[in-house]
């Protein structure tokens, strides 16, 4: 089983990039109005709040203490008035902070699709799946609550304590110094708290990842699981990676469980100081009791904000974590557009000059290979499994640059090729077919909405696919599921065959296009293949000799090597690798 890697589950903290800090902030330019709506709400929300407290020492003081009842309606009116007005800035500066951190959520998860849409395939074949899926959902989930519950939260409780201290030192100097003094004891137990929390949630969250990988490959593979008898061997390993999970989150649990309590004894310690300190006062007639009453009410409001704050500074490391990794995939080198060249129609000449690649730098896949395919010939590539067959599609279609040597289109080298105009020439029909939710009409659409609903029929009675599509009660508008998965493989690759023709390519390419099939539906297939290859340049690979004896050419690739080549006649008069082939093959049958 795949394990997501500890590099990619960082779980030690790292100091704040302002670099990275400051890309972020770059999203939230575009809603900088509500923004800036957003801050003076909370201004106006901490005002509102924290004028309560203030409010009931007026009362006391200066109305019931003396009887004024008279005096006493006009605060509380006052004081329902600033209820009403905390509660109206409070709900539009949250719903301006949502809206503006979703909005900017939106761009980066849009940023991400549309740069993951222009990367190299040979990016993806080193990245996981998985791990994309998280980049634009659980990373820019972590961001959101940066936006939401980082910036403008932690700005809104800085605003807070500014506003309490203020009203507390108006008040009475000595009793707001006393409770200032325990800022530093505050600020201490809060972050080693939050430090080991922040450590414990990590790593839970790197089970989670671990968990739900081991549970993404039982799901898919539950066939074979079945198949095999695992479901004993599948089930102990889920406990280990269910109890590591279990404990992690414990872990969090026991500090998250410690954290409140003690802080809540240290809060009711210095209420308790207050009272004391300010009860003596009072009984001395040296303080107003409002004064101690209001104090008593802003104790507790002192210290729920710098808790925040403090929560709020492992967010932001988790979400610096996710930011890390979104840059890092947007910095990503996106794959190269190549040159000017543009063009309506090729002529589908292929030439390959000693032509040398590799994936990595020390094994090479194709070594020195040459040929040339002229315009409206049929060419097969055979070979065993690995000689660089299905390579040689790759670096047609531009996916892939070659280290050594040139590849040629009609003459011209791939590199001055505009990449989009040259693979919208090339039609490819691969062995794996991938089919996306949606109709059987979009997917041979595929987007392109030139083609007329009387193409796509045409093409999909062309390769015969229309033998199954017209027995389907919803026909062309029949909805496929993931991958296709309700059509049997052989109705899958024709409507692969339907796609690929309704594009009308210059260059068709066959890889291994009838390797899963059944017989009747290879007849179909072996009849649509003909009428494709008509008038277009076509390169089929097959591991099934008999489907491409009338080809013009037959390459023959062996450990990256071409090794021979000719017709399927002049092949077999030679004691080479393809008559060895042939024979082996049809001994096996």
């Amino acid at each position: 089983m795949s394990q997501v890697s500890d590099q990619d589950e960082e779980i030690t903290e790292k100091p704040l990039n302002a670099k990275l800090l400051w890309r972020l902030i770059g999203y939230l330019k575009p809603y900088l109005w509500w923004v800036s709506l957003a801050f003076i709400l909370i201004l106006g929300t901490a005002f509102f709040r924290q004028a309560t407290p203030y409010l009931t020492k007026i009362a006391i003081d200066d109305y019931i203490l003396i009887g004024n009842l008279d005096g006493l309606n006009d605060i509380i009116f006052l004081f329902f008035l600033f209820l009403i007005l905390q509660f109206i800035t409070n709900y539009f500066e949250r719903f301006i902070t949502k809206m503006a951190g979703q909005w900017s959520m939106y761009d980066i998860r849009a940023a991400i699709f549309a740069h993951t849409q222009r990367l190299p395939i040979k990016f993806f074949d080193r990245m996981p799946i998985g791990r994309m899926m998280t980049r634009n959902t659980n990373d820019v989930d972590a961001l959101n609550e940066l936006f939401t519950e980082g910036f403008v939260a932690t700005f809104s409780d800085l605003f807070t304590v500014a506003a309490i201290i203020g009203y507390m030192f108006y008040m009475n100097t000595e009793l707001a110094t006393i409770t200032c003094l325990t800022l530093p004891v505050i600020f201490y137990v809060t972050f080693w708290f939050q430090s080991r929390l922040l450590r414990a949630f990590r790593l839970a969250r790197r089970h989670l990842a671990r968990l739900n990988t081991f549970l993404q490959e039982n799901i898919s593979g539950m066939a074979v699981v079945q198949l095999f008898n695992k479901e004993h061997r599948n089930r102990k390993k889920f406990d280990e990676v269910n109890t590591d999970y279990l404990h992690a989150n414990l872990e969090a649990t026991f500090y998250y469980s410690l954290f409140f309590p003690i802080t809540e004894f240290i809060g009711s310690a210095i209420t308790a100081l207050v009272i004391w300190y300010g009860s003596s006062d009072v009984i001395r007639s040296q303080m107003d009791w409002g004064i101690l009453i209001a104090m008593l009410q802003y104790i507790p409001r002192f210290f729920w904000p710098i808790m925040d704050i403090a929560e709020r500074y492992g967010i932001l490391q988790s979400s610096m974590a996710s930011a890390e990794r979104i840059f890092e995939l947007l910095d990503t080198e996106p794959e190269p557009v190549g040159g000017d060249l543009l063009k309506d129609k090729i002529e589908g000449r292929i030439e390959f000059r000693q032509v040398w690649f590799a994936y990595n730098e020390e094994d090479w896949v194709l070594k020195d290979v040459s040929f040339t395919i002229e315009p409206g010939q049929s060419v097969a590539i055979v070979g065993a499994t690995g000689s660089g067959k299905t390579t040689i599609i790759s670096l047609l279609a531009g996916f892939y640059l070659i280290q050594k040597g040139q590849i040629l289109i009609d003459n011209v080298d791939i590199h001055e090729w505009n990449i989009e105009s040259l693979r919208k020439r090339i039609g490819v029909v691969q062995q794996d077919v991938f089919l996306f939710s949606g109709t059987i009409e979009e997917n041979i659409r595929f987007g392109d909405n030139s083609l007329s609903e009387d193409r796509i029929r045409q093409a999909a009675h062309d390769v015969n696919a229309d033998r199954f599509i017209d027995r389907l009660e919803e026909g062309y508008t029949h909805q496929l599921t993931e991958r296709g998965s309700t059509l049997s493989s052989g109705q899958r690759q024709l409507l692969a065959f339907a796609r690929a023709l309704a594009a009308e390519p210059d260059i068709l390419v066959l890889d291994e296009a009838t390797a899963n099939v059944d017989t009747e539906t290879e007849l179909w297939i072996q009849d649509a293949v003909e009428r494709l290859m008509t008038s277009r340049t076509s390169i089929v690979i097959a591991h099934r000799l008999s489907t491409i004896r009338n080809a013009d050419i037959i390459i023959v690739l062996h450990k990256g090597k071409l090794r021979e080549k000719g017709t399927h006649d002049d092949l077999m008069l030679q004691d080479g690798i393809y008559r060895r082939l042939h024979q082996l093959q049809y001994l096996d049958q």
